[in-house]
């Protein structure tokens, strides 16, 4: 038995550097063997790392914020985090260095710029001209905490309130405070003898700039002259506020409270509200006041030229709605509807046709922030039905559990997955086109598809168009609607090997060329997919059992009328056809009361309707054992060429024939060795309590409180091949604090299983099986948690009517490898150093009846065998590649002589290993726990890039984390969001090009016409000269020690002139592109043309003025 060394495991995780940079190559050339030099093309220069996309839902949002000219929508979240959304496909991501979360979010309406107040006091001005957005300013508050900010339309100042109670005014142009202060005491006065609590609002009067309407937290108001520094009125109110709304006549205000009220208030009469509404409060017949309700959190007030004003609010509730969703209520004249939303409100913004304040607003639509969702609601049809999302926010709507990626798929695959999910669409969305659609797409300059496959804890899988670095959802598969689902809680008589998400998926094996998917779930069940343009229905779902035993000893019972999976000799397993309609093992407990032979989950067992897509083929459950439930599978592989689909966990290997519908191979993984096992293996221990082992797999999302039990199941840690760490040291992850912790169970049955070898990769092949083999052979590679590679011979009938008559005949070939650390990868060479791909078999609709003539042609037809080793000549040798958690070898072929070997890594582990393509070669690219990134040459396995990325700071990387060709990568970054990354050097030379622009040359719509009358007599929107009130020159310098102004790496001048024209766009424009890098002759024309529009602008500018300077009013 092992001992656990727990500084390993700490090394393991801490160990900052690689030791492959440190460590030379070691090579190993048997004498008088020499292997013969590969020209290799992959130089240190073709590898860059960098982030390109984050896709999904902003985890953890917190703030919201619109551009209406630009159409660009803003995101906030508790991490720092900002996400912008433009037109479907325009998408960015933007973090704060502090990672304070984001209290608010203010856009300079139509300039391009973006002003973000954190948790930590600080104000950001983020420039979003350049394709990736970068801070021009910030301001660190040090005496006072941010809790409001206001900045009106075309103005440069910015309006601050703090939790004192005071307001500070900030200059955007060159983000410092100005001398011009409102302390809350001049405020308020005498009007209440207490503090009036922080700012929770600051607008200006819609039809005169120069009055500031502020709202404290206890419930006054008060409305601010900024000419005569003093207030003109005072409103209060007994219960605490949470927002305010002008009417945009700016005569009125609505105000909304924390016992569910709605007050309006007429400007001038400040004594008490002309109206008090209970939106959700029970009128009480004796005219009493109504029954308090829960907070509303937020009211907007929108007028339309044509009709009622709408009245927006969220919360308000009454309180006896327990259980009751969260709620958005529309109120529109005499009708209110009361829309329930998923998840709680976080903010929402209504959507109007003008920017103008003081202009009838014409609301066309809500935007609602969800805490997992954004949901657009459209105003103008009845019944306000939502818009259709169009951007990939719905990763998360089952947690993920798994992750795979591919690029450069068949150029047929996403046309077909899209026509197939296309039908599944809900129906009932709202007519009319996305309303945010800012912003201008990249030049996709990848021409390869990109497929991201993600496995749910609810079963479902869901396939994902990612080319070109966008994300569309394809197709979505439930894997569960093979399993009667328990119709109620006391009804789980087997689903107890895990406590929750029985379904969930913990590995994908899917072959791209001949569309075979295969998932393994966390119930110990694998189910293989067949995709169908028919719709079929399936009379009796075929389905197998297995019974996977650890000790030899054991003699195996025939269940049911099911075929024995045979304690196989070493030697050739005879398989047994089993009739597809029977479903075995009723019987739930053995002699001693023990459950025995029973799978975890019940296949249905009436009839299936499979829609067009993935159709069930058959469906393999691992049965319970002598009282013990089956071992989650480790490892899965399925081809398409051969018929078969293998699996394997820590009690050993099952291999089954799809065609035949049977078991071919069921050893414990002792047997695979025969006689050759090279470990002493300790008589197991007699088991009878149940082990729990479904734990971590979805326990994503952050601080859940997991209990004790599951934390401390061993295969938690070897969920899949992503997840295995290192035998000897097999942390589980103590999910409430987020770090790797040793809760180990004392009992022998977590010692036991960690000793036990289980199956950790599995790779079919076509390459030499033995030494003595003279030409290459079908086989099947099979790697262990113990480091051991042994390979399976594979004899399979001629094709055609013959492979389903005939048995596949599999046998252990003695050839045995052995590596340090568990086998993560395998993959094959030709003597050319190119990637032999395993075989597979090409697409084609099976549901189809065919001709007379096309069943003859089929008999007679062999599988094809898509691989280039059967075309090569008997002399020519091949290369077996294969990596484990610490190092790489490169077998050489038929010899079995190391060729080449590389330590990866001495102090950490490898979690993840592919062999992937790139600039016509292929390398080994790995992701160690110690957050390093690194890429090996093939054959030679020189090392060609080591960067360290990000160290492994939860389950959910670890888990998620994939490599695949052309240099891309992927990890889920956060319960909600996928991390894309590149690690080539080409790919982060175009990223620039391939990014979307966020910024697009709008002109602003016209201000509303004042008419004849109210430009005559007075009255209409009043205009304040705000630099001469706030300037240096009138209200001097604010003090110092208030706030500290940090320039940003964004630009040194910082783009000034926020509203100053032409010249003011050229500056920014210029900063904008010389900051970011770009190539100078680009820069240079550019600014030319801007130079060149902006003299002939000045130019009509001038001629204009002349021409109509001394004409009168009356004569225009």
């Amino acid at each position: 038995m092992r001992k656990f060394n727990i500084r390993k495991v700490l090394d393991g995780l801490t160990a900052g550097s690689s030791s492959a940079s440190q460590q030379q190559q070691q090579q190993q050339h048997p004498a008088g063997n020499r292997e013969p030099e590969i020209q290799e093309t992959l130089q240190s220069e073709h590898f860059q790392l960098c982030k390109t996309v984050r896709h999904g839902f902003p985890y953890q949002p917190s703030a919201l914020a619109f551009d209406p000219v630009q159409k660009i929508l803003a995101v906030g979240t508790q991490t720092g985090a900002l996400r912008l959304f433009g037109r479907p496909g325009v998408e960015c991501y933007c973090q704060h260095d502090s990672g304070a979360a984001v209290i608010q979010l203010q856009f300079l309406i139509n300039e391009g710029a973006l002003v973000s107040a954190l948790a930590d006091d600080t104000l950001h001005l983020w420039n979003l001209r350049q394709k990736r957005p970068a801070i021009l300013h910030s301001l660190k508050f040090c005496r006072e905490r941010v809790t409001f900010c206001h900045l009106p339309f075309q103005s440069k100042w910015l309006y601050v309130g703090t939790e004192r109670g005071n307001i500070h005014i900030v200059n955007v142009e060159s983000f410092t405070l100005s001398g011009y202060v409102i302390m809350w005491n001049k405020a308020i006065e005498l009007s209440s003898k207490s503090h009036p609590g922080p700012v929770v609002h600051i607008s200006d009067n819609p039809m005169d700039e120069g009055k500031l309407l502020i709202g404290f937290e206890s419930g006054t108001v008060v409305l601010w002259d900024l000419k005569s520094k003093k207030a003109d009125y005072r409103y209060t109110y007994d219960e605490a506020i949470h927002s305010v709304a002008w009417h945009h006549e700016g005569k009125q205000f609505i105000c909304s409270h924390s016992d569910g009220t709605l007050t309006i208030w007429n400007v001038r009469s400040p004594a008490k509200p002309v109206q008090t509404i209970t939106p959700h409060g029970k009128q009480l017949k004796d005219g009493k006041k109504p029954e308090p309700c829960k907070p509303i959190l937020k009211v907007e007030f929108k007028t339309t030229r044509s009709g009622e004003p709408f009245i927006i609010l969220s919360g308000g509730l009454s309180y006896d709605t327990v259980g009751r969703r969260p709620c958005l209520t529309v109120m529109h004249g005499k009708s209110t509807a009361v829309l329930e939303m998923d998840y709680s409100i976080v903010d929402f913004l209504t959507l109007c046709e003008t920017p103008y304040p003081n202009d009838f607003q014409e609301p066309y639509a809500v935007v609602v922030l969800l805490e997992k969702d954004l949901v657009l609601i459209d105003l103008a049809q009845n019944g306000y039905p939502i818009f259709e999302n169009p951007y990939p926010l719905s990763i998360h709507e089952s947690p993920v559990t798994c992750c795979e990626y591919f690029a450069d798929c068949p150029v047929d695959l996403i046309p077909a997955l899209y026509s197939v999910g296309a039908r599944q669409k809900r129906q009932g969305y709202s007519k009319k086109e996305w309303p945010i659609n800012g912003g201008n797409w990249g030049l996709g300059a990848q021409s390869y598809s990109e497929i991201i496959i993600t496995g749910h804890a609810d079963g479902s899988v869901k396939f994902w168009d990612a080319s070109a670095i966008n994300l569309q959802v394809l197709y979505k598969l439930k894997t569960s609607k093979v399993f009667e689902k328990s119709r109620n809680k006391d009804d789980k008589p087997n689903t107890d090997i895990v406590d929750e998400d029985p379904y969930a998926i913990q590995i994908i094996s899917w072959c791209p060329e001949s569309r075979m998917l295969c998932i393994a779930g966390v119930s110990a069940h694998v189910i293989i997919y067949r995709f169908s343009k028919q719709e079929v229905i399936t009379e009796v779902i075929p389905m197998l059992e297995v019974r996977l035993l650890y000790e030899i000893s054991d003699v195996e019972s025939p269940e049911g009328d099911q075929a024995p999976p045979l304690p196989t000799p070493v030697g050739s397993a005879n398989p047994q056809p089993i009739p597809p309609q029977s479903h075995p093992s009723t019987s739930s407990s053995s002699s001693d009361g023990l459950r025995d032979n029973v799978p975890c989950l019940k296949v249905k067992n009436s009839p299936l309707k499979q829609s067009p897509g993935y159709q069930t083929e058959l469906v393999i459950q691992l049965v319970w054992v002598g009282g013990e439930p089956p071992q989650q599978i480790t490892s899965l592989a399925v081809n398409s060429s051969y018929g078969l689909v293998v699996f394997g966990n820590c009690n050993g290997i099952a291999m089954v024939d799809y065609l035949q519908k049977a078991v071919l191979l069921n050893l414990g993984t002792i047997e695979l060795y025969g006689s050759n096992d090279p470990y002493r293996r300790e008589p197991r221990s007699p088991r009878k309590s149940r082990q729990p082992s479904g734990a971590g797999l979805c326990d994503i999302s952050e601080g859940t409180v997991v209990p004790e039990d599951r934390c401390k199941s061993p295969t938690s840690a070897k969920m899949s091949r992503k997840l295995s760490l290192p035998t000897d040291l097999k942390p589980d992850l103590d999910i409430k604090d987020n770090s790797f912790s040793r809760s180990r169970s004392s009992s022998v049955t977590s010692i036991d299983k960690e000793t036990r070898e289980a199956i950790s990769a599995l790779h079919f092949c076509e390459t030499f099986t033995r030494k003595a083999d003279s030409a290459p052979s079908r086989c099947l590679w099979v790697g262990t948690t113990l480091g051991t590679v042994l390979v399976i011979a594979l004899n399979l009938p001629p094709g055609g009517e013959q492979r389903l008559l005939q048995p596949v005949i599999v046998s252990p070939s003695g050839t045995i490898l052995r590596l340090k650390g568990a086998i993560l990868r395998m993959a094959f060479l030709d003597s050319t150093g190119c990637l032999v791909p395993p075989a597979y078999e090409s697409w084609k609709e099976h549901n189809v009846p065919e001709e007379k003539d096309e069943k003859e042609k089929l008999k007679k037809r062999r599988p094809v065998s898509v691989s280039p080793s059967s075309s090569q000549e008997i002399s020519e040798n091949q290369y077996a590649v294969i990596c484990s958690e610490k190092q790489a070898k490169v077998i050489s072929l038929p010899t079995q002589n190391c060729a080449y070997k590389q330590n990866i890594t001495e102090t950490s582990f490898v979690l993840r290993g592919d062999i992937v393509s790139l600039s016509n070669s292929i390398c080994l690219a790995c992701f160690c726990a110690n957050g390093h990134i690194m890429t090996f040459s093939l054959p030679s396995l020189r090392p060609l890039l080591d960067v360290y990325y990000l160290p492994l700071t939860n389950m959910r990387i670890a888990r998620t984390f994939c490599f695949t060709n052309n240099g891309q990568a992927l990890y889920l970054v956060s319960p909600t969001e996928i991390q894309r990354l590149t690690y080539s050097q080409e790919t982060c030379e175009n990223l620039q090009e391939m990014l979307g622009e966020l910024f697009t040359p709008v002109e602003t719509p016209e201000a509303p016409n004042r008419g004849f009358f109210k430009g005559l007599f007075g009255g209409g929107a009043q205009s304040l000269d705000r630099e001469e009130l706030f300037g240096e020159s009138s209200s001097g310098k604010a003090s110092r020690s208030l706030a500290q102004h940090i320039p940003g790496p964004g630009g040194i001048e910082g783009v000034k002139g926020a509203a100053s024209g032409v010249v003011g766009e050229l500056a920014r424009a210029r900063l904008a592109l010389d900051e970011r890098g770009q190539k100078l002759s680009d820069l240079e024309e550019r600014t030319a043309a801007m130079l060149s529009s902006a003299d002939s602008f000045s130019k009509h500018a001038h001629e204009m003025m002349l021409k109509y300077k001394d004409k009168k009013w009356y004569q225009f």
